[in-house]
């Protein structure tokens, strides 16, 4: 039985520098979301346009299940997506893939964390470019005030956002201990 061919072993040198490139600038930008406070800056990222597409198409998706799902099923298909993709990647044998859409889910998170937080004042603007408060408020006045936690907003936007930074974390430490346990010999 013979091994990799030298194309074969080629590739996978010229892969395992992508995914390193790629793990280094998702810790890049890691860093630089947990250094920007929680608030309207995250929604400058160039993800946030990208990620609000799939919360728009979740309140499509979630409509037939009533109102409280469709008003929340932008944000849990924002964040799930990532999540979906990532087993999708696992089921094919490709973890790293999986690393990266679990990163994405926590960004994800980070994205969301600010309306949350943001559902009593109303100040954030939403997709017509108007804010809560100019227009009838937002999903998540909405659902806080569904739920009888609009009080709790800050907190549990605050909580949201940790844990999007603890996913982002933990993945690059997944994607990185993928990444030390497949480096090829030479790279």
């Amino acid at each position: 039985m013979s091994g990799p061919s030298l194309e074969d072993q080629a590739l996978a040198g010229v892969t395992w520098w992508a995914r390193a490139a790629l793990l280094a600038g998702l810790a890049w930008w890691t860093w630089g979301f947990a250094q920007t406070p929680m608030g309207p800056r995250v929604l400058d990222s160039m993800l946030h346009l990208p990620n609000l597409v799939f919360h728009e198409a979740g309140h499509v998706l979630f409509l037939p299940l009533g109102r409280f799902m469709t008003v929340l099923g932008g944000s849990l298909f924002q964040c799930a997506l990532p999540l979906a993709l990532g087993v999708a990647f696992l089921r094919q044998g490709n973890a790293f893939g999986a690393a990266v859409c679990t990163w994405w889910a926590g960004q994800n998170l980070l994205d969301v964390a600010p309306y949350i937080a943001d559902a009593r004042a109303l100040d954030l603007p939403l997709l017509g470019g108007r804010t809560g408060a100019e227009v009838e408020g937002h999903d998540w006045e909405y659902l806080l005030t569904s739920l009888g936690v609009i009080h709790r907003d800050k907190a549990i936007g605050v909580s949201v956002w940790r844990v999007g930074l603890a996913t982002m974390v933990a993945a690059l430490v997944w994607g990185g201990v993928i990444l030390k346990r497949s480096r090829p010999s030479g790279a």
